[in-house]
């Protein structure tokens, strides 16, 4: 559950035309940077605009994305996704989009803890490699069912190059978990 002040209400956090940001629960000025900590840590806020009352969460929010994006070693969203993503703005599938992104972050919550032991003990006669299969399949499918034609058909490279492929992306994979987890 996610952490909230005494009241059990999210944190407010008012936005000022200055760019500042006023944390009412410590009161104090913050950055971009401690909201990101605050959503690693669990921490449930809501931005509001200090002139209007507006509720700009979802503004914040997806700026941090843009900052971690340029400004980290390494980039989570890449560019056919982020393309994707694009597209679907105007599409009739649009309003699909959001109930389907929230269902596959859940379910990858659900089963980080699972993929974080498997990944420890290796990948080697591994039954969460068939579950991430399986799921990577599931998103392919529904990623052509709400974009006819996203997915062209690669030539299969033999299974032994599958599985070093497969191997390498569950490094990197473990890598951006162990990262999570600090």
């Amino acid at each position: 559950m996610a952490k909230r002040t005494a009241e059990g209400e999210p944190i407010t956090i008012k936005k000022y035309a200055n760019r500042r940001l006023y944390n009412t629960d410590t009161s104090s000025y913050i950055t971009l940077d401690d909201l990101a900590k605050m959503v690693r840590e669990n921490v449930d806020f809501q931005v509001l605009d200090a002139k209007s009352g507006d509720d700009i969460t979802h503004t914040i929010l997806t700026q941090i994305i843009v900052e971690e994006e340029s400004h980290g070693s390494q980039q989570m969203l890449p560019v056919s996704f982020l393309r994707d993503l694009i597209s679907m703005y105007g599409n009739s599938m649009q309003s699909m989009m959001p109930s389907y992104l929230e269902a596959s972050m859940a379910n990858f919550r659900k089963n980080r803890e699972q993929l974080q032991a498997a990944f420890a003990k290796g990948i080697e006669a591994n039954p969460l490699a068939k579950m991430a299969e399986a799921n990577f399949k599931m998103m392919q499918n529904a990623a052509e069912a709400l974009i006819p034609g996203a997915r062209k058909s690669p030539p299969k490279p033999d299974q032994a190059d599958e599985l070093a492929e497969m191997r390498k992306q569950m490094a990197a994979m473990q890598k951006k978990l162990d990262e999570l987890g600090k």
